[in-house]
């Protein structure tokens, strides 16, 4: 078989309408925005509108990174959507954004890895690429965290936001790692951490949807320490040292630890994308708001060379390492 790779054809992004900023959470639960900013560095968070699903927003992110890359949805052969909220228990959420896209061929499905979704999603597709089992990918990380929310408990409620993010992959001629397209993937997941993240309810355990539950500070010495861990072994792999890199991409879950995973790994500030301020966590859908964000103002171009990280429930944590 030729060599392959993963090419990033175009990103796209979509928010819900509706911001719920510190001074309305201060409306909902006993908290105030010092505090927020403080622990948290989040000012504000869109919020889903009651009828706006996750599918919804998926394909409008979708079609955005379609426009982008200059594609037409018909020549899509494989959606590969990570949530953690999907429209329903089945069918995957992915299939219902491939028949809103008006899309009959090829293949739909979802991954779950919370936070880190987007990353094993997008080493998914590039892996279907790779082999060649498909040659156009659409990549979608979505969220309505809103929903699984407890508004009652404020060290969770003014945390995460709503959103979609997602990138094409094309398949295009070469090695894959030969300085082009999705050079490297590493994914890790250890499940003895469950209970500092997790949602108390499913359909087998409690026959319910049930809410967001966390042990914050916990939360926060791991993900420092396992992403700086997953991103060195990364570049190591890749052969790239971590000042090579052009831009930071990484799961906005808060401030304090993208400052802090930065700071361990001598990253300055400024080549840190951060949109955690206007976006809160949005879990998988993070990153890709995020890469798109950059796109859009113009900091992140085409030839530069992007590392994204993310860690999430389970625990699961990872990074991808892409030249854009």
């Amino acid at each position: 078989m030729d060599d392959i790779y993963s090419r990033i054809a175009g990103i796209g992004s979509y928010l819900p309408e509706k911001i719920l900023t510190n001074a309305g959470m201060e409306a909902i639960v006993e908290t105030s925005d010092a505090w927020i900013r403080e622990r948290t560095g989040i000012e504000q968070r869109h919020i889903a509108a009651d009828d706006e699903l996750t599918s919804d927003m998926g394909v409008a992110a979708a079609r955005r990174a379609l426009e982008a890359a200059g594609i037409d949805a018909s020549d899509v052969d494989l959606i590969v959507v990570a949530t953690a909220t999907p429209d329903l228990t089945f069918p995957a959420t992915a299939t219902i954004v491939q028949e809103k896209l008006g899309i009959t061929q090829g293949a739909a499905f979802d991954v779950h890895a919370v936070c880190s979704g987007f990353l094993y999603a997008l080493t998914t597709a590039d892996n279907f690429i790779r082999c060649g089992q498909a040659k156009t990918a659409v990549v979608i990380g979505a969220e309505t965290f809103s929903r699984i929310l407890d508004w009652t408990d404020r060290t969770t409620c003014v945390l995460f936001g709503d959103g979609a993010g997602a990138a094409v992959l094309t398949a295009e001629p070469g090695k894959p790692d030969a300085g082009k397209g999705v050079l490297k993937t590493h994914l890790r997941s250890d499940g003895r951490f469950k209970d500092l993240l997790y949602v108390d309810g499913g359909p087998s355990a409690t026959k319910t949807v049930g809410h967001l539950r966390m042990q914050g500070n916990q939360v926060f010495r791991h993900a420092v320490t396992k992403i700086a861990g997953s991103m060195q072994e990364l570049a190591d792999q890749a052969g790239v040292s971590i000042s090579e890199i052009d831009w930071f991409v990484p799961h906005q879950a808060n401030q304090r630890i993208l400052l802090g995973v930065s700071k361990k790994l001598g990253i300055p500030e400024e080549k840190v994308i951060s949109t955690v301020a206007r976006h809160g966590n949005t879990s998988a859908a993070s990153i890709p708001l995020a890469f798109d964000a950059a796109i859009q103002d113009g900091r992140i171009k085409r030839g530069d060379l992007v590392l994204m990280e993310a860690l999430g429930g389970g625990f699961t944590w990872g990074a991808a390492l892409a030249r854009y």
